[in-house]
């Protein structure tokens, strides 16, 4: 008795069914993946209808307010030595330890005074009244040393930044973080020398002409 087309899909498709239910399932080769593992896929976006009845608002309904996305522009010089963060209420620099202090030290060097004077500058132009600065060590050593190290490094910073602005009018919150928030991988010497820094941040001035760099 010859087949329809229609009988023939079904008997295929039984088939396979029953193939599928006696070796429990379709088969993968462990060794011989068909994407490398950890690889998303993404499925392509969905065609909208823009007669829908969907898309239309109900009887009565009204938009919601426009919002204002925050954007942040970071700007990283060629050594990673200095990070600057710039978002729509804020700006932060973020100096490496190593630029500013001997090793397991405190003490500023010479050549971070200059630019702690930049920051400083940067601060005056933004029209800012308060001012944190925040330090952070990597994960080597204990976490108690870190601590009294980051706090240390924070205040050293905040005295030089204090003496560069001359103002009383600031408040300055000054902290130290040990190794918590580090911002790279603590596994190699180059993500540790990033987590080494001191932060200064400060709220943008509305009325500041001042450009990132």
């Amino acid at each position: 008795m010859a087949l329809t087309p229609r009988a023939t899909n079904t008997f295929a498709a039984l088939a396979v069914l029953a193939t599928l239910s006696l070796t429990g399932g379709p088969a993968h080769a462990d060794d011989d993946p068909s994407a490398p593992p950890g690889s998303v896929t993404t499925s392509p976006p969905p065609k909208v209808d823009a007669n829908s009845p969907g898309l239309k608002l109900a009887d009565g309904a009204t938009l919601a307010p426009a919002k204002v996305l925050d954007i942040k522009s970071v700007v990283e010089d060629l050594g990673g030595e200095e990070r600057r963060e710039d978002t729509n209420s804020d700006v932060t620099f973020a100096l490496q330890a190593e630029v500013l202090f001997p090793k397991d030290s405190s003490k500023l060097n010479p050549d971070a005074r200059s630019r702690i004077q930049a920051i400083a500058d940067e601060i005056k132009a933004q029209n800012a009244t308060t001012v944190r600065v925040f330090g952070f060590t990597d994960n080597l050593g204990s976490y108690a040393h870190g601590l009294t190290l980051s706090k240390k490094r924070a205040e050293a910073v905040h005295d030089q930044l204090a003496a560069a602005l001359g103002s009383t009018d600031i408040t300055f919150e000054v902290r130290g973080y040990s190794e918590d928030y580090p911002i790279a991988d603590n596994t190699s010497e180059q993500g540790r020398r990033k987590n080494r820094r001191v932060e200064v941040t400060f709220p943008r001035g509305a009325t500041s002409t001042s450009n990132a760099s």
